[in-house]
């Protein structure tokens, strides 16, 4: 199949023009009916990704890349309850914020307005095509899509769902676009599409993230990757911080916000490893470094970290632990191992927390909380289209607001600049 993708882009481009003025219920109908074919064509989206999962397998991918790949009827009906989720949220588009009268009369206004069309590149996470597709029309953006080739045969029944579903709602195909081929040299030229697409949001692993960085014309997000931490002051409830640290490591190691390194105060570390093993022996991996790989030696699955290794987003039932002096011994380890994503302290010490929370270069910190807990859902923003670790234009979680840009909107009675 031959992909141009300057015709997608100026398709898109129109698509974003009508959608900018597209009525909230007019919108909320489409995804109203995305959320219904996801459930009539469950069968069919299953089928299909079970061809992926049985590629994924023959291609040997870990367990943990299989786990992000799979669809089950659960997941599917969570996403699409979600998509109901994002109609019940507020529509930020047309929204104004900081209104104010000037001296001269004038009344000025920044008015929320959509990005425009928004490009995603993103790998083993089928469900990232339906969560971007319901954040952009809800937002009135369009999008231009690219999953990886693990996902290829799940994506093209999903975009059929959506395609499918902007037809019955009277809105333009090309709100949601899909590009079929995985060629990476359409990544590339995606990348450089700077006179139809605003926005170019990866979602992946760091080589993803630093060519869009480096390759890009367009503005990019960056998230996603980063090492997350947590750190077990001498002041926790121990027992109960194993249990936050079982959560975070295992829930589901392959997502994005679950746990890497865990730094221990050294005066708890031998009581709380020994708790660790027992909670977590039979099912994690530990990377130990000098401080730490004595007080784990009775663990099932031990062995010394290398270089490297603290620099690892995991994505697996594998955990770094590092016994360190304190608090800003444990913030000093996070700035130099990329502490960017989801980061937390347990601790009953409210200085500590503090001190933690003002020292975190993190988008997301949590005090005596999961780092699971970095997610759009979660946050109450509906589904996310990323997670940014970036400084500029959003942070964590990226809901509806984090879509939109703004415009100035002044109104006078025939005013003057004197």
């Amino acid at each position: 199949m031959n992909v141009d993708l300057t015709n997608m882009g100026k398709a898109a481009k129109d698509a974003a023009f009508q959608l900018a003025v597209t009525p909230t219920e007019q919108k909320n109908r489409a995804l109203a009916l995305i959320a219904d074919e996801l459930e009539a064509n469950a069968a069919t989206i299953l089928a299909a990704n079970q061809q992926d999962i049985s590629k994924g397998k023959e291609a040997g991918l870990s367990d943990a890349m299989l786990d992000r790949l799979l669809l089950t009827e659960d997941r599917l009906s969570a996403i699409a309850n979600d998509v109901r989720n994002v109609i019940m949220l507020n529509d930020p588009v047309g929204s104004e914020v900081d209104s104010k009268v000037l001296g001269n009369g004038m009344s000025l206004s920044r008015r929320r307005v959509p990005l425009g069309v928004i490009g995603v590149i993103y790998e083993a996470r089928p469900n990232v095509t339906i969560d971007i597709a319901a954040l952009c029309l809800k937002t009135g953006n369009a999008s231009i899509l690219r999953g990886g080739k693990e996902t290829f045969a799940s994506n093209m029944e999903l975009v059929k769902v959506i395609q499918n579903a902007l037809q019955k709602a009277e809105l333009p195909a090309a709100s949601v676009q899909y590009i079929e081929k995985p060629d990476r040299e359409l990544v590339s030229q995606l990348l450089t599409l700077d006179e139809y697409v605003d926005m170019i949001i990866p979602r992946g692993g760091a080589g993803l993230h630093k060519m869009c960085k480096e390759n890009s014309s367009i503005p990019v997000i960056i998230g996603g990757f980063g090492i997350s931490h947590m750190y077990i002051d001498d002041t926790a409830d121990l027992a109960r911080s194993v249990a936050v640290v079982d959560n975070a490591k295992t829930q589901r190691p392959s997502a994005c916000n679950s746990l890497d390194t865990l730094l221990i105060h050294e005066s708890v570390a031998e009581q709380f490893c020994a708790q660790l093993i027992d909670a977590m022996g039979e099912r994690v991996t530990f990377v130990a470094d000098d401080s730490a790989v004595s007080l784990l030696q009775s663990a099932p699955r031990v062995r010394s970290a290398q270089d490297g290794d603290f620099d690892t987003e995991w994505l697996d039932y594998v955990l770094g632990v590092k016994v360190v002096t304190g608090v800003q011994a444990a913030i000093e380890h996070m700035r130099i191992h990329n502490a960017s994503h989801s980061d937390a302290i347990m601790t009953n010490s409210l200085d500590n927390a503090e001190a933690f929370i003002n020292s975190a270069g993190s988008a997301a910190v949590y005090v005596n909380a999961s780092t699971r807990f970095t997610d759009g859902a979660q946050f109450g923003l509906g589904a996310e289209v990323a997670v940014s670790t970036q400084k500029l234009h959003a942070r964590g979680p990226m809901g509806l607001e984090e879509l939109t840009s703004y415009k100035w909107v002044g109104k006078a009675n025939y005013l003057v600049r004197s």
